[in-house]
């Protein structure tokens, strides 16, 4: 079966097709990617994973879907309350 596995950086995004089995877990899935080669500072083994903008939360239980894009997430640089009231602030001036 074939899955999609995306990763985005400010300067890069690659979306990769992977082929699994259909008994592969969201986590097995992501690992064969193989993303961590292209973006070094990415550790497959525990990044947060995401079905179309949901965010997956056991991915190491959930098996995969045939025409899913996992989608894995970076850390927030800054909380976005934060940087809505920032950007507030910054209007109001």
């Amino acid at each position: 079966m074939k899955i999609e596995v995306a990763y985005a950086t400010p300067e890069k995004q690659l979306i990769v097709e992977v082929e699994v089995q259909e008994s592969s877990t969201v986590r097995e899935a992501v690992i064969n990617s193989k993303l961590d080669l292209k973006f070094e500072s990415l550790d497959l083994k525990i990044v947060p994973v995401g079905i179309f903008g949901k965010k997956v939360l056991k991915p190491e239980e959930q098996l995969v879907k045939k025409g899913d894009r996992y989608e894995l997430y970076r850390a927030l640089l800054i909380d976005p309350k934060q940087a809505r009231a920032n950007r507030a602030a910054k209007a109001k001036k």
